[in-house]
Order: C-alpha cells, then structure tokens, then sequence
C-alpha cells in the first residue's frame, strides 16, 4: 500500500527543487567539422524556440566548437577552478543566440585531484545556472569522460551513414559501456536521408543489444545539405540563414525533440524501435 504522507513529502521536496539542469553530452564518430556543424546549429534551433543553452567545449582537440564560434582563448572553467576569474568572466554570447563556454586551455595539463575537485564544482555551479548544456566532448584513452557528471547525463553519439563511422560508433559505444556500466545511448545520424539513417539506427541497435545488452534510443537525423556549408561560411546557423532549408527543418524537429524529452527519454528501461528524422 502507498504511503500517501511520504509521497506528498516527496512530491513537495521536487516542487521546492524545481526543475533538474539538463545536460547532454555528444561525442562523434564524424569529422570534427561535422561535429561543429551540428553542435551549432542545435544549438541555435533549440535557443530561436525559447531555451537558455550554453555550448561547453569539453573536447581535447583544437578545433572544438568554442574555435568554431571564433571564442577560444579566453578564460575557462579552469580558470576559475584556480580562482583566476569570476564564473561570469567564461561564458560568451555568441550571434546566434546561445552561450558558449571552455572547459580547458588546449594543451592545458590534466588537472590533480583536488584540482579536478574545484572543477567538478565550477562545473555544477554553472550548469544550475543555464537551461540545457550541451557538452562537446571526447573520450579518453580509458574510455572515461572529461568530468564526472558529464557520463551521469544524457550522452547521444553522432555518427553518419558510411562503415567507417558505424563501425566507430559502435567502437565508442562498447567503450563507454565497459567504463560507465550497462545504460541507454542516444544515436543521432547526419549526413543522411531519413532512410539511411533508419538503416544505420536499426543496425546498432540489433547488435547492440544482442552483444552488449545496451539499449540504444533513436534521436533522429539530419540530411546532407548544401544550405548548411552556405550558412557556416557566413557565419549562421542554418535555421537562420535559410530557415527553408531540409536541414532547417530537421534541426528544428531535432531541436523540439531535445526540449521534449526531459531526461528520463534517454533513461527508459525497454529498447526504443522508434525512429523519426
């Protein structure tokens, strides 16, 4: 029989909580420019439908999102880890409407324990303070994630439609599955019709579940765009730019699927066979 007094005890600690951050890590299986595109272009579609975003550049490489949006080189999370700056001195607005922020220096040496303590710290003080955070990120060589909480959240692997990149997924997923345990995956496919996204979806879901008893869920698909191209090298996000394009179109449905799906999307216990570009 429930407990009606625990259950209202608890109903009434979630209200006084209010609502959980939200953070998505991705990791790719795709060019770093891919990435990039991506990355923004969510980014944009999920700020122009009313949600406080911030892009953290998490990645080891040198070309990372924050290069991309040309605010790299500032002050970083790191920094104020080190009490080098004020939380506020990181985050940058950017044009196309979203904050962007560093976690690191490139080449920046990793950091010790009690270093990495203040930085897991720096980094939930600024995550209470945005709407959804998207993480650009890279594994390690041990398979583990920049900073804990980032492997707690909702992690979604992009990759495209040729076996190079499927077969990288897959590798990265099979990683991440022995450092963090058995739990869900988002797949988000570029580069693709909705049919071949379909395909590539199905495929790592059937082997991931048969060999590694992982459920992975569809979080749809962009197609190739020249319109995309267009809109980098003008410096927008496509939504913005050619709002008519197929890929504007895709980012949007993306972007409304993202601020739909509330964290427990991603967490559900049967496997997902849905799949919607």
């Amino acid at each position: 029989m429930a407990n009606f007094d625990f259950d209202q005890a608890e109903g009434l600690r979630r209200m006084l909580a209010g609502p959980r951050p939200r953070i998505v890590t991705f990791l790719s299986a795709t060019p770093q420019d891919d990435k990039g595109a991506m990355l923004v272009n969510l980014g944009a579609s999920l700020a122009r439908a009313g949600n406080d975003v911030l892009l953290l550049d998490a990645g080891a490489g040198a070309n990372g999102v924050a290069a991309r949006l040309g605010v790299a080189g500032g002050a970083s999370l790191l920094d104020v880890a080190r009490q080098r700056c004020a939380l506020n001195e990181v985050v940058h607005q950017v044009p196309q409407g979203f904050g962007v922020a560093t976690m690191a220096p490139r080449g920046a040496a990793a950091p010790q324990a009690d270093e990495a303590r203040r930085l897991a710290k720096t980094f939930d003080v600024l995550v209470k303070q945005s709407g959804i955070v998207i993480v650009d990120a890279d594994v390690d060589d041990d398979g583990g994630l920049p900073l804990p909480a980032m492997g707690s959240a909702e992690i979604v692997v992009q990759v495209s439609n040729s076996a190079t990149s499927i077969k990288a997924a897959y590798c990265l997923i099979k990683r991440l599955n022995h450092e963090f345990g058995r739990r869900p995956f988002g797949i988000l496919v570029t580069g693709a019709s909705e049919t071949e996204a379909k395909v590539v979806y199905d495929n790592m879901a059937q082997a991931a579940s048969r060999y590694l008893a992982l459920n992975l869920t569809s979080m749809g698909s962009v197609p190739a765009d020249e319109y995309l191209h267009r809109a980098a090298r003008l410096g927008r996000a496509v939504v913005d730019a050619f709002p008519l394009a197929g890929a504007s179109v895709a980012f949007r449905e993306l972007a409304g699927r993202f601020a739909r799906s509330a964290g427990p999307a991603l967490h559900s216990t049967g496997r997902s066979n849905h799949f919607s570009a």
